[in-house]
């Protein structure tokens, strides 16, 4: 076959056609663009949000390390440092933590970091410098002076307090030499001295000293953070040591810094969440196509007879498929850039929005290549897929059939024209007319009722979010009053000094808004219960791996009948704490009189409430004795020698209890408790007294919290009063209100109604315009039709009429489609939203195909109308001449 140079020749005609269709060009710019949005802004909200993500925990986490070898010797870290595994270092030497005020509230570490640590750990100043060697001089964030009262003024001078242990509190003035702005989102508040500094003091520190002080850190990074666990263990074993059995002398301990889990997504996503991205993208994808594929449809039946005259003269079926190929991408060369811009600044505008709603105060905002490059790749796959049928009808296409063709007239006839009596009905003969094209017709009604099925997913899932679910996992009362401590994560309640005083509630039950309340003790002694050594094994085995596990059985007091002694948690409660505690067997009944030994098991459960039946070992009715410790004495496990804890090395330490006083309980009830009532941390079996038997068998009386209502009315005004009084009159104190969760939970439901409406609105765009597609695709294609059909009687009013129908057809088919899909696909939102989402209940509503139906109607009557209008401006003689050329 003889081959003929013709590129340049199919190029030429791909421009010319383009020029003389330059409204309809528009359109499909438009389309393009529009398709192109969704993947940029797709693109940009996602790697935005992992960005995001990523730099919001490393300033929780504490820097971008990869990883931390801890509590080290200097030795130990200077051989460390030295593998060739490690690309860079960051070192660190802990000096004490100030607990006292004003740093009750706020945890505070005092260290030297060399530089590479202040820059990874976000510590860095931004106004002066690090302390320099052989000086007095600290750099701190401002946080710390604000606490201090000191203002941000290089050269200023500073008191800062350093606790080398809970009796050695220390307190020096140094010369402030740099600071950097607080970040809310880290854990801690850092304050860097020299090394020499540092050192000098650590020669006097008591042997007691607090958890790793005068202990090195020693964080690293690697080639990469595919693997960073495996390279920390690595290092080590390249130097002799293993993170496996604590207490061994060649053990330590190691950190991953789990931030890097953003940066991993790739090479760990599982296979559920990469099918969920799939399916969303083909939808973007199926999206694009609807309003593409129909606007080249549109083209290659207005431009039929066009393609049938190349016919003649030679042009292939595969050249012509290359024309309206190559008229695709001359399209897309406009419309994708222009859909990029708008697409990625959509995506930076909504982003925002997305992260303040989870929490994210920050937002990085990206303009990473992969999303220009992913979103014009997905745009063109879309544009490519969208054309090739078009250009398959275009290329079949004989000479003959060009010149007369009208829509739907190439599809075969399966079924016999009825002959009818009554003659033709208006609405009989628009409803026929949507079965001339039956594949049009239900891409528009798909792309119609997306949109509607979208909005009522969106609006199934905000509605399911139940505020009482969700504020029954936080909130047992409006507000909770305690000490600072027991609110700071990782606090907790262990001692007298984190007591609420009583003045304290005085204070707040004077102000006469007080409906209800109601005290619980926390325990601030020891008491042991004695348990089976199999359930021994079942609760430290969480935490502990066997061989660890033997040797606490090894090294822990035996009770009677050879069980083993373990650590037991206590509470003591009034009234109303008690009303709040939800039970799972028997009857709470007994724990509220005083003069009965009676006690509640305290059950685990899961997000959905659902109790853990193996997370506690009493039962109803059974005897539970609990061994209140007054002294213990400390031995060395190896030898069995008593002596002083300090005395023995780390490690070996036993205990037993010598003087101590036994209470025997029966379990009446197994309960389970909310978190906001709980000591906010799990590790034994905990138990519930009542607080009068709490405090007579533990003798003593320290309150942990205190739990009250309010009136609706004085809520606000209470809120106000407790955040002034926690700052200002005792900083001591610090409370939680109910008013916070449900700020939170609105929050969090508002930006799913964001995003859903936001992709609803897009998607509803492409199906409004595949509505206007189809119906001007549907006149221009039947223009001599018409006019045959008025010449013979027809009026123009009735034509009309006959277009509105089918435009409400159109409507309506896609309104009872969406209702019939939102009914189909409601026991499937319920499965999968209610196992994802612990506080969702399925609740169905017609609310949104009720409020967008009018709207479908009401474009169903005016989009023929006004196509009509402008299609068939022509008289009627014109057009049958025009189509009969």
């Amino acid at each position: 076959m003889l081959k003929v140079a013709n590129k340049k020749c199919i190029q030429n005609l791909s421009r010319k056609s383009l020029k003389a269709s330059k409204a309809r060009n528009w359109v499909a710019i438009i389309a393009i663009a529009l398709t192109t949005i969704l993947f940029t802004a797709l693109f940009t909200i996602g790697m935005t949000i992992v960005s995001s993500y990523e730099q919001q925990n490393f300033r929780q986490v504490g820097g971008d390390m990869h990883g931390t070898f801890k509590d080290l010797t200097e030795e130990q870290m200077l051989e460390l440092a030295d593998d060739p595994l490690i690309v860079k270092t960051a070192t660190r030497l802990m000096l004490g933590m100030p607990t006292d005020p004003p740093f009750n509230k706020a945890h505070i570490e005092v260290s030297y970091m060399d530089e590479n640590c202040a820059k990874g750990g976000m510590n860095m100043p931004t106004t002066g410098a690090l302390p320099r060697e052989g000086t007095k001089e600290i750099a701190c964030d401002t946080r710390i002076l604000k606490l201090l009262g000191v203002e941000p003024k290089l050269g200023a001078t500073v008191e800062m307090p350093f606790d080398l242990s809970e009796t050695d509190k220390r307190k020096d003035t140094f010369t402030l030499s740099g600071w950097w702005e607080y970040d809310s989102a880290g854990m801690a508040s850092m304050a860097i001295l020299p090394r020499s500094y540092v050192e000098e003091q650590l020669k006097t520190a008591p042997a007691d000293s607090g958890y790793g002080i005068g202990k090195w850190s020693l964080n690293v990074y690697f080639k990469n953070t595919n693997h960073i666990k495996e390279d920390l263990l690595a290092v080590l074993e390249n130097h002799g040591y293993q993170n496996e059995t604590a207490g061994e002398d060649n053990y330590i301990k190691i950190g991953v810094n789990w931030a890097y889990t953003g940066a991993q997504f790739a090479a760990n996503a599982d296979p559920t969440t990469m099918i969920a991205i799939i399916v969303l993208l083909l939808i973007f994808i199926f999206t694009g196509y609807l309003i593409i594929y129909n606007i080249f449809q549109i083209s290659v039946t207005n431009d039929i007879r066009f393609y049938g005259l190349l016919k003649t003269i030679g042009t292939t079926g595969r050249q012509i498929r290359r024309i309206i190929r190559r008229q695709a991408l001359y399209l897309s060369i406009t419309g994708i850039p222009i859909g990029l811009l708008i697409g990625w600044v959509c995506g930076t505008v909504i982003t925002p929005m997305i992260m303040k709603n989870l929490s994210y105060t920050v937002t990085h905002v990206t303009a990473n290549p992969i999303i220009f490059i992913g979103a014009t790749l997905f745009s063109l796959i879309t544009v490519l897929i969208s054309c090739r049928k078009p250009g398959r009808i275009a290329g079949r296409v004989s000479p003959v059939e060009a010149v007369r063709y009208t829509e739907g007239a190439n599809a075969k006839q399966k079924k016999k024209i009825k002959q009818g009596q009554k003659g033709a009905k208006i609405p009989h003969m628009a409803f026929a007319n949507l079965g001339r094209n039956r594949l049009k017709t239900v891409l528009v009604i798909v792309s119609l009722s997306l949109a509607v099925v979208l909005m009522q997913v969106t609006y199934t899932f905000a509605n399911g979010f139940d505020m009482d679910k969700y504020l029954r996992n936080w909130v047992v009362t409006d507000f909770i009053l305690g000490n600072a401590d027991y609110f700071q994560t990782g606090g907790g309640f262990a001692s007298e000094d984190q007591a609420l005083p009583e003045d304290a509630i005085d204070t707040v039950t004077a102000k006469g808004d007080v409906t209800e309340g109601g005290r619980i003790y926390g325990q601030t002694t020891s008491v042991q219960e004695f348990v089976s050594e199999e359930w021994f094994r079942q609760m430290q085995g969480r935490w502990n791996s066997p061989e660890v596990v033997d040797r606490l059985l090894e090294d822990t007091e035996r009770g009677p009948e050879n069980t083993v002694a373990d650590r037991a948690q206590l509470y003591g409660m009034e009234k109303l704490p008690l009303d709040r505690l939800d039970i799972v067997a028997g009857d709470l009944a007994p724990l509220y009189d005083p003069s009965q030994n009676a006690i509640a098991a305290v059950y685990e459960t899961n997000d959905y409430n659902e109790v853990y039946d193996t997370s506690h070992w009493a039962k109803i009715g059974d005897e539970v004795t609990l061994r209140y410790v007054d002294e213990y004495e400390y031995y060395d496990v190896r030898t069995g020698e008593v002596m002083p804890a300090e005395e023995i090395e780390a490690g070996f330490v036993g205990s037993r209890a010598v003087k101590y006083h036994d209470v025997t309980y029966t379990v009446a009830a197994c309960v389970t408790m909310q978190h906001a009532m709980s000591y906010r941390y799990s590790g034994a079996d905990a138990f519930v007294l009542n607080s009068d038997v709490f405090q007579r068998d533990t003798g003593t009386s320290n309150l942990m919290t205190y739990l009250f209502n309010t009136t609706p009315e004085s809520n606000a005004e209470m809120e106000a009063f407790l955040k002034d009084y926690t700052e200002n009159i005792d900083p001591l104190l610090d409370y939680e209100s109910k008013q916070s969760y449900v700020d939170e939970f609105h929050s969090f439901r508002s930006m799913f109604l964001m995003l859903g409406s936001i992709l609803s609105l897009v998607i509803g765009l492409v199906g409004v315009l595949n509505f206007f597609n189809a119906i001007l695709t549907g006149i221009l294609t039947r223009r001599r039709e018409f006019a045959v059909l008025q010449a013979v009687g027809m009026t123009g009013q009735q034509l009309r009429r006959m277009l509105i129908y089918e435009g409400l057809c159109y409507a309506g088919m896609a309104v009872a489609v969406s209702l019939v899909l939102s009914l189909v696909l409601g026991p499937l939102l319920q499965t999968a939203l209610g196992s994802t989402f612990w506080f969702f209940t399925y609740r169905f509503s017609i609310l949104p195909v009720a409020c967008i139906a009018p709207v479908f109607l009401l474009l169903g009557a005016l989009l023929p109308l006004i196509t009509h209008r402008f299609a068939l401006r022509q008289s009627i003689v014109d057009r049958i001449r025009a189509e009969g050329e």
